[in-house]
């Protein structure tokens, strides 16, 4: 039973984290701006919807409103139809600056009939190179799908429809860098990368197909702001994660599926990729089979 200094404590913390906490769901309105492309953003229906237009003159994008230092960011999607070789779609999170961080998932166009590819990446300190690759078991282009970032001092991780595909642990006890200290805002975009996005830019983009069109909804953040008022957020984050009041680790069931995934749809894995690092592949990967 709690003592009635416990209760107190609780009660305080509790108090902290709702005044720092950000909680949206559903309101491009009120959570995003559109910054570049003019009207081949819109934002619709109240908010409650989005679209970003690609054409031969310029794709689209938005960003949040605010800045973020840890929480979870989910984003329903419902891609690009058709051919939509050499378009690529984006949802991540992202700081400014040379030695920025972001956490990156990237929908990869490609010819009709071929499935799309999802790339993953991890920058910290302005370095990525840690990608893997996916294959979804599903067509992304008939309807709207949950894609996640689950973001904390002790992980990142990746779910789509609430499956886990991806968790990059902190390794940094081994010397691995990781994002924890810069806040970072979220993004989308709906570009034109034909140069590498499909086929490594052997099959370019079609523009007879033109316009393209990604739509959104539900964007969904329940996260810590990044503000003056909320500085003591990340440690404060840390702190109840440690008391065991939110806990990030994969229960067996996660853990099924994140195998699952992996055998079944991954396409490529940097920690795999000897011929890429020919000197041995990073730290981190010797840790885990499923980072």
């Amino acid at each position: 039973m709690f003592s009635s200094h416990q209760a107190s404590t609780t009660l305080v913390l509790s108090l902290f984290m709702a005044s720092v906490m950000a909680t949206a769901a559903g309101n491009f309105l009120q959570e995003v701006d559109i910054t570049w492309g003019g009207p081949r953003a819109k934002i619709h229906d109240g908010g409650r919807q989005l679209t970003l237009t690609l054409d031969k003159d310029s794709g689209s994008g938005f960003q949040s409103k605010n800045e973020y230092l840890f929480g979870r960011f989910d984003m329903q999607i419902k891609l690009v139809p058709g051919n939509s070789a050499g378009t690529v779609t984006t949802f991540y999170l992202s700081s400014q600056g040379p030695g920025h961080d972001e956490i990156d998932f990237e929908f990869l166009g490609n010819s009709s009939g071929d499935p799309y590819t999802l790339h993953t990446n991890v920058y910290s300190q302005g370095k990525g190179n840690r990608e893997q690759q996916f294959h979804l078991w599903f067509d992304p282009t008939k309807t709207f799908h949950t894609y996640s970032i689950d973001w904390n001092p002790q992980s990142i991780k990746f779910l789509v429809d609430n499956i886990p595909i991806r968790v990059f642990r902190n390794w940094e006890t081994i010397g691995t860098s990781y994002p924890k200290s810069q806040p970072m805002k979220v993004y989308s975009s709906l570009w034109n990368a034909d140069d590498w996005a499909t086929r490594g830019g052997l099959v370019k983009t079609d523009w007879t197909q033109a316009p393209f069109t990604a739509l959104y909804r539900n964007i969904n953040v329940n996260a810590c702001l990044a503000s003056s008022a909320s500085s003591s957020c990340g440690s404060q984050f840390t702190n109840s994660m440690q008391s065991g009041q939110n806990d990030q680790g994969l229960d067996a069931k996660g853990r099924n599926r994140l195998r699952w995934v992996h055998s079944k749809y991954m396409i490529y894995n940097y920690c795999t990729d000897f011929k890429r690092f020919p000197q041995g592949v990073p730290a981190e990967c010797k840790r885990s089979r499923f980072l």
